[in-house]
């Protein structure tokens, strides 16, 4: 697994790694961000997975902090340039 720091969902929750996942692109706000954990699952490059609150983005994440982000439903088209900023605990 890669070198990710822990953090817990809430104080006193599971503690977990987490990235935040930078989507290209600029929205009113600024770029997209949208936290993300671990899972138990490795992704199609043996890669740990993660995903948001919703489960609806996943991302394989690998130690150098490249970013696969993989379709979660039918006619989702993955997003490409994704960055990951790992999360400190």
């Amino acid at each position: 697994m890669g070198q990710t720091d822990p953090v817990a969902d809430v104080p006193g929750g599971e503690v977990r790694r987490a990235y935040e996942l930078v989507f290209p692109g600029m929205t009113e706000g600024g770029p997209d961000v949208v936290r993300v954990t671990v899972t138990d699952r490795t992704g199609p490059g043996g890669h740990p997975v993660y995903e948001d609150v919703t489960g609806i983005i996943q991302a394989e994440i690998s130690e150098q902090s490249e970013v696969r982000v993989l379709a979660t439903g039918a006619g989702q088209e993955p997003a490409h340039g994704v960055t990951a900023r790992l999360l400190s605990g």
